[in-house]
């Protein structure tokens, strides 16, 4: 069942359950099934839909460059305002040149893995990540999980929140149907370094965890290329109107990019028939 249709189950009136319990047997969280959107502005939704087109077009812009470019479409922005929808948007900007800055030891729990490693066989490597998805009258997040040899998508879903619970919720399913990784790659994103996300990892016994580094353009470049690939090439063409139209886009596409498009690095094989091949 998918998570609306489980919240649509809970009973608030219910003298003898309460909330909170509905929502553990369901597998929804609490706060989950209270939240209620804001309706959001249009000018927010129009320098976000900006931003999103920007940042594909030109990872490396700062604040101070996303601002500029947003004031040229006639956008009235300052910095603040244009961080703040970044950091809505979850976009990472990506520094052009090393950083000489120390970071805080408490925010990068676990080291970036991949570097100088031969990915030879599916489930090795997975990627897992998080994009902004425009829509007509508002946005959502969409969780991607990315068998890196294959460049196969084996689990994806939509919400309107960024919760660790749904990003959980999307790895756990993924898991029982795939088996675990060797190694699974993400951000540093709160999601990704909640005790829950952790916790959960290493319960898997043999999967090791590996972070980004804060900035790296190409420590996630795989999934971060497939994101590119979803936006040009169906959600800026259809514009979905609603959540609906958004998930049957991405059900579209993901089907369509993991069993019938032909993928170069793989000898011109969909990526999901490369995965049960080498598997």
């Amino acid at each position: 069942m998918s998570t609306r249709d489980r919240r649509a189950l809970v009973d608030v009136s219910d003298p003898m359950v309460p909330v909170s319990e509905q929502c553990k047997w369901l597998g929804i969280s609490r706060s989950g099934f209270y939240y209620r959107s804001h309706r959001i502005s249009s000018l927010d939704l129009s320098a976000m839909q900006a931003l999103d087109r920007l940042y594909l077009e030109d990872p490396t812009r700062g604040t101070r460059r996303m601002c500029n470019e947003l004031r040229k479409m006639g956008i009235r922005a300052g910095r603040d305002y244009t961080r703040t929808l970044m950091q809505r948007m979850r976009i990472k900007t990506v520094y052009c040149r090393p950083r000489t800055t120390c970071m805080d030891p408490t925010s990068y729990k676990y080291p970036y893995l991949l570097r100088n490693i031969k990915i030879e066989r599916t489930n090795q490597v997975w990627a897992i990540d998080i994009t902004y998805l425009p829509m007509e009258r508002g946005y959502l997040y969409l969780v991607a999980v990315m068998d890196v040899k294959s460049r196969c998508i084996l689990g994806w879903s939509l919400s309107n929140t960024m919760e660790t619970d749904w990003v959980l919720r999307t790895l756990k399913q993924t898991v029982r149907k795939y088996g675990h990784p060797e190694i699974i790659n993400s951000d540093q994103g709160s999601q990704f370094t909640s005790d829950a996300y952790v916790d959960y990892i290493k319960s898997l016994g043999s999967t090791k965890i590996s972070m980004d580094g804060k900035g790296r353009a190409i420590d996630n470049v795989f999934i971060e290329r497939f994101w590119r690939t979803l936006k040009y090439e169906k959600i800026y063409l259809v514009c979905p109107r609603d959540g609906h139209e958004a998930e049957r886009s991405c059900a579209e596409f993901i089907e369509y990019y993991n069993n019938k498009r032909d993928h170069s690095s793989l000898g011109n094989i969909p990526p999901y028939k490369f995965y049960l091949q080498a598997a």
